[in-house]
């Protein structure tokens, strides 16, 4: 029997070797939890036996999985590496759909060819729905979707409205008094002739897919104080890429044709006395623009007619063009957020986090990846720093737990162990032999 006892402490030990080694194998693997074996013994019994036996021998009772703390969080330089300082899993799943779910704490995320956010199984990384302010608009398991980083913004705003502040020279001239335009030639605007106006001011303005066209307004002054009128007068006309605005509207909002174009007076102080308030000029359509564009011109009351250099204080204008991703960034609650080039920024998602009643409980995948089993208990899913989740930690991957020294130590006593069995079985033998060759 004794050979059988000692047999059965050898295979403990052996199993206890292996999983010291592959906790020592996985030191650097990020995410990486380390695991126990579990013994027990094993002695006969039954309702005859005596109240002192020996044992059988060791049985393996259990290999658990410790899931503590890693010994650190190593510094990244990439967004997308998270750590979960605290419980809590990340949740991923095996396709985009949401199907194939499984957890994991190794946080070393990257970006696939469909900008969707994969950890280094493929599996897709699962997030909550939000709102644009980054509420979380829908919980639970079922509610989870695929984070996927658009490397173009969407959120292009067509431009409406357009503020100027600005001086017109009080000594401005004419330009129907200019000598170009002398009998008998008739004073005309032309916009490509610098001649027929006094002075421009440029910007740029988008249409509904956020593409860019130049705007210009053209000034040009019609009247100066007189005996009879202390009042100053200048057309203002606004062109949207190769389309004039009219300042009077059809019906249906587009512009009148020919484009009237905007009439600004001035006292003889030079305050503006109209336009007051905003003036909606016709829709223009210029080439090349995706839908016709319609802008509302205000000068408020503080653009003047005085002495000195045509000078535009201001021009601004509140549409926004369509940009590209300039920067990711995760929250310590796991909220997404991705910015882009025209300075919009986007709320993408709330990373997921799973906890269980029982973490050893869970099916080991590999890769820092667990699945759920019946004795880990269902996933328990929410938002990070939050019903005892773990806070999320950009930019850092989490180390292993396991302590190397810890487990050198453990190895040389498994290898103590393993020897002594041997030894045992070594022994019995010697005695058998020894009872044989007495006979």
């Amino acid at each position: 029997m004794s050979f059988y006892t000692s047999l059965s402490g050898l295979k403990a030990a052996q199993t206890d070797l292996s999983v010291i080694s592959n906790n020592v194998a996985n030191v650097s693997s990020n995410g990486f939890k380390k695991s126990r074996a579990d013994f027990g013994d094993l002695v006969s019994n039954s309702s005859l036996q005596a109240a002192s036996v020996a044992g059988q021998g060791a049985r393996l009772k259990s290999i658990t999985q410790q899931f503590t703390q890693g010994s650190g969080m190593a510094a990244s330089e990439r967004a997308l590496d998270l750590a979960i300082s605290g419980q809590g899993f990340f949740v991923t799943s095996s396709d985009q759909t949401g199907g194939g779910v499984a957890f994991t704490r190794n946080g070393a995320f990257g970006v696939d060819n469909d900008r969707y956010v994969t950890d280094s199984r493929g599996n897709y990384l699962q997030v909550m729905p939000v709102d644009t302010s980054g509420g979380v608009t829908a919980t639970g398991l079922a509610a989870a979707k695929s984070l996927q980083v658009p490397l173009t913004s969407g959120d292009a705003k067509p431009t409406s409205r357009l503020d100027i502040k600005l001086n017109l020279p009080a000594a401005a001239d004419l330009p129907a008094n200019r000598a170009v335009y002398q009998a008998p030639a008739t004073y005309a605007f032309d916009r490509y002739d610098p001649n027929s106006y006094n002075y421009s001011a440029q910007t740029t303005v988008y249409d509904a897919d956020g593409n860019g066209q130049p705007a210009t307004i053209y000034y040009t002054r019609t009247a100066a104080p007189t005996a009879s009128s202390t009042d100053s007068t200048w057309e203002a006309r606004m062109f949207v890429g190769n389309a004039e605005a009219s300042s009077t509207k059809n019906a249906d909002g587009t512009g009148t044709s020919p484009a009237v174009p905007l009439s600004l007076t001035f006292d003889d102080k030079g305050v503006i006395k109209s336009p007051v308030g905003d003036v909606s000029f016709g829709a223009a359509l210029p080439s090349g623009a995706a839908a016709p564009i319609s802008l509302t011109l205000n000068y408020g009351t503080a653009s003047t007619q005085a002495a000195g250099t045509f000078k535009v204080a201001s021009l601004t204008q509140d549409g926004v063009e369509a940009g590209t991703l300039s920067n990711v960034s995760v929250g310590n609650d796991g909220l997404v957020s991705a910015s882009y080039s025209n300075g919009t920024t986007q709320k993408l998602g709330k990373v997921m986090i799973a906890n269980f009643s029982n973490p050893s409980g869970l099916r080991q995948m590999g890769d820092a990846t667990w699945g759920a089993s019946g004795d880990s208990g269902p996933p328990v899913v929410g938002e990070a720093s939050s019903n005892g989740n773990g806070q999320i930690q950009s930019g850092a991957l989490e180390l292993s737990n396991v302590d190397i020294t810890d487990e050198l130590v453990a190895l040389i006593a498994a290898q103590r162990n393993f020897q002594a069995n041997a030894k045992a079985i070594e022994t019995a033998n010697t005695l058998t032999q020894t009872i044989i060759q007495t006979n």
